[in-house]
């Protein structure tokens, strides 16, 4: 009798909590949302700062149909990010998952949109720049520091986005 007994199987072991419904996570995702936010406010604050005196007129962004470009994209993102951010905030103190398809959707939409952001700043700038005559004996590097700069904060907030899409990517199967 004491074989039977030792050969009987163990009861199924419950299943994990999925992942995106931990603490752990949800607390990484407003984490991740409020950096995105900071940068992406950090970007729009560069941007609309990036001005530059030649020859008794103003460079400005709004000058540059890239420029422009990019300041939609910030935009958009911006309130993406505020958005998502009071969600988190609300999954965070009620314990709930949220609105997993918004995340989904939502996080890889905003990232790509980052990305061609980035990649449409400075070399339509320097492109234009360079073909000009004006601008043979002006300094520009200032206007491009600060150019680059912008295109590194959007790239950081790229990268913040996708990783949220990472994790809403990995959630959705989960609960839906």
């Amino acid at each position: 009798m004491a074989e039977t007994e030792a050969a009987a199987p163990l009861p199924p072991l419950p299943p994990p909590p999925p992942f995106y419904s931990s603490v752990p996570s949800r607390l990484a995702s407003l984490i991740l949302r409020i950096i995105t936010f900071i940068l992406l406010l950090i970007s729009l604050i560069v941007l609309g700062t990036n001005t530059m005196e030649i020859n008794q007129s103003k460079l400005r962004f709004q000058d540059i149909y890239a420029y422009r470009y990019m300041l939609s994209t910030i935009v958009i993102g911006t309130a993406y990010s505020l958005l998502q951010l009071a969600l988190s905030i609300q999954n965070v103190v009620s314990g709930q998952d949220g609105i997993l398809l918004l995340d989904f959707f939502g996080d890889k939409l905003i990232s790509n949109l980052l990305a061609t952001g980035t990649c449409a700043l400075t070399v339509d700038t320097k492109r234009l720049t360079d073909a000009d005559p004006r601008f043979v004996s002006i300094d520009i590097r200032k206007f491009y520091d600060k150019a680059y700069a912008l295109a590194s904060l959007l790239l950081l907030a790229f990268c913040s986005t996708a990783m949220l899409s990472i994790i809403s990517s990995y959630t959705l199967p989960k609960r839906v």
